[in-house]
């Protein structure tokens, strides 16, 4: 089996002219994924992208590389990733290609992966791309070469859908959203959507200028959001992120509402209404008051390791429904193929209108834990996971949390960080063992 160089957790992710996110090498990967997925029956391949300033470079780069191995290329432009993902599927293309760092600054970059179904590519294609990389880059003949197009009605085609995915004689009339959108690739979608269904919609976070994406907005900055929404008297708000794979989302008073928050809500939605498939899946960084809220309903939940590829591995393997992360990467697989910001949204929103109850009136059943969470910035190729030190810390954190709270400490996928996260019942000490772990990991590296 080839060894995973490249490819991580959500596909290959970094500092734009660093490592893997250059031109070069972005042109060898379009043309290694173009070897790969034009393997089969399709309409070529699509490329979507936020509204980062190096998407433009990145964009002709994949174009190139995949034309080069005589694969067709079909231009979105800046779409949100799980827009990608259902115009993969629904224009029956061999694959989705996404250039995106999704919450991160605008100086990092990275290329994600659908397969020809809307879905993450399997670790065997994975590998399968990474055994082309390792090969000499040849074109094929003029006769054979690939041809590009941009696809005029992308936006439309994605709005429609998202708007399907509720009932169609629900309307949200009388209820005013702010809509942030990060600066990101819902700037031109996500407005349309909820105002198409009736809502009086205040947008913000719709200027992207290639390097204001997440800055101050979106999910991972929602205090404009918040703020926003107490100044306008808004019933919610609505942060996406860049990529528009996450929501959180923000009640009346301004209080944050997040992934664990909204993932109550639509379980107890679908359980209600009888369409509840299986237990919810969540991950080790899953609030236990969301694990005790389910179980008091009589909903099972599972936990699988942080990301959503594994949420979704889950699902599918048990053919279940919903599963989801505090940061809001929300599954709904009767709606969806992927994390979808906007379509977990208006499942809140439907249900919030039906049961004619406040979002923070849903949220009434979840009593959440105090959990601190604490990223400590490491050099890329430091192994600290193994010391016996950081181990003999976690291990007397855990004694003094007793039954009561859980300690966890991974890297992160995406970032050089080690996630420190301490969870109790204890507001006090949970806050000061986070820290001390902390501490002990910065002596480390």
């Amino acid at each position: 089996m080839v060894e995973r160089k490249h490819f991580g957790t959500d596909g290959i992710r970094g500092r734009v002219g660093k490592g893997d996110i250059t031109p070069d090498f972005v042109l060898r990967l379009g043309w290694a994924a173009g070897r790969v997925l034009g393997k089969g029956g399709g309409s070529g391949v699509l490329i979507g992208k936020d509204t980062r300033i190096s998407g433009y470079m990145f964009e002709s780069a994949l174009e190139a590389g995949l034309v080069a191995a005589g694969v067709n290329t079909r231009l979105l432009g800046p779409m949100p990733t799980p827009g990608i993902a259902y115009l993969t599927r629904t224009l029956h293309a061999q694959g989705g290609i996404v250039i995106s760092a999704s919450h991160n600054p605008h100086q990092d970059n990275g290329i994600k992966f659908f397969s020809g179904d809307g879905c993450k590519l399997p670790d065997e294609t994975e590998l399968a791309i990474e055994q082309e990389l390792s090969r000499k880059m040849t074109t094929v003949g003029s006769e054979s070469l690939g041809k590009a197009s941009r696809i005029q009605d992308a936006a439309g085609r994605y709005i429609e859908f998202c708007k399907s995915t509720i009932p169609s004689v629900m309307n949200f009339r009388g209820m005013k959203l702010v809509v942030d959108c990060a600066n990101g690739a819902t700037y031109h979608i996500a407005p349309h959507v909820f105002d198409e269904l009736g809502a009086e919609v205040i947008p913000i976070g719709i200027e992207p200028d290639g390097l204001n994406i997440n800055a101050g907005v979106g999910s991972t900055s929602p205090e404009l959001l918040q703020e926003t929404v107490r100044a306008t008297g808004a019933d919610m708000g609505i942060g996406l992120d860049g990529d528009g794979d996450r929501v959180v989302m923000v009640d009346d008073r301004g209080e944050l509402r997040n992934g664990d928050d909204l993932l109550y809500i639509i379980a107890r939605s679908r359980q209600a209404k009888g369409g509840m498939c299986g237990p919810v899946v969540g991950t080790v960084m899953s609030n236990l008051g969301l694990e005790h809220a389910l179980g008091r309903s009589g909903i099972g939940f599972e936990r699988v390791s942080v990301g959503d590829r594994y949420i979704l591995e889950r699902l599918q393997q048990q053919q279940w429904d919903l599963g989801g992360e505090p940061s809001g990467h929300i599954i709904c697989r009767d709606r969806t193929t992927t994390g979808d910001g906007i379509i977990s949204a208006l499942q809140v929103l439907a249900e919030a209108h039906q049961k004619d109850k406040s979002l923070r009136e849903l949220c009434a059943g979840v009593e959440k834990y105090p959990q601190e969470l604490v990223n400590v910035r490491i050099e890329r190729d430091c192994d600290v996971m193994g010391s016996k030190i950081l181990q003999r810390a976690i291990e007397e954190a855990e004694s003094e949390l007793q039954e009561e709270g859980r300690v966890l400490l991974r890297p992160s996928g995406t970032e050089p960080l080690i996630r420190v996260m301490v969870e109790g019942r204890d507001q006090g000490q949970v806050v000061r063992l986070a820290g001390q772990l902390a501490d002990v990991v910065r002596d480390l590296v």
